[in-house]
């Protein structure tokens, strides 16, 4: 679980599950790796994402985190 300031001024926290904050997003080559290990046996919800990825409800800004670090900031322009 974790805690953020949007810059916005929102706060935003992935403690609730599930929540409109945290975003789960695969490349297509991870998707298609995914798939592939689901048709094996494999549980989907044994695989997590390289990254964190939160939406702000507020302004639509996107927040990319690695671990605690932040990588990279999007703020909507149209």
């Amino acid at each position: 679980m974790a805690v953020f300031r949007c810059d916005c001024g929102k706060g935003l926290s992935n403690s609730r599950c599930p929540n409109d904050i945290e975003l789960i997003l695969f490349t297509d080559y991870e998707w298609d790796s995914i798939q592939e290990k689901v048709h094996e046996g494999a549980d989907i919800y044994d695989f997590e994402p390289k990254y964190d990825v939160w939406r702000c409800p507020e302004c639509a800004r996107i927040y990319v985190f690695k671990g605690v670090s932040l990588l990279y900031q999007y703020k909507l322009e149209k």
